[in-house]
């Protein structure tokens, strides 16, 4: 059994407005050393499946539904469950 940590944002070119508000927020608050924020969603999955083919289920389950490949890009993280 594997721990997946999907981690999806928008792509760079991509105009991101919840950052952009976030942004003239903390400056606002003379948070002044902020000078870019970037809005993604972050997502944890328990698979059960072998090693070998974890990779092509994330990669299919990010592409068909947890990510739009139009505007954003995903990475992911795989960790080993321990069973008890």
């Amino acid at each position: 059994m594997y721990k997946v940590k999907v981690y999806v944002i928008l792509r760079e070119s991509v105009l991101d407005p919840q950052g952009q508000a976030v942004t003239h927020s903390l400056n606002s608050l003379n948070y002044r050393e902020v000078t870019d924020v970037r809005i993604g969603k972050y997502m944890e999955l328990t698979i059960e499946k072998s090693e070998r083919e974890i990779n092509e289920v994330v990669d299919e389950i990010c592409h068909k539904l947890l990510a739009n490949p139009v505007i954003e890009d995903y990475r992911y993280e795989i960790e080993e469950c321990v069973v008890q």
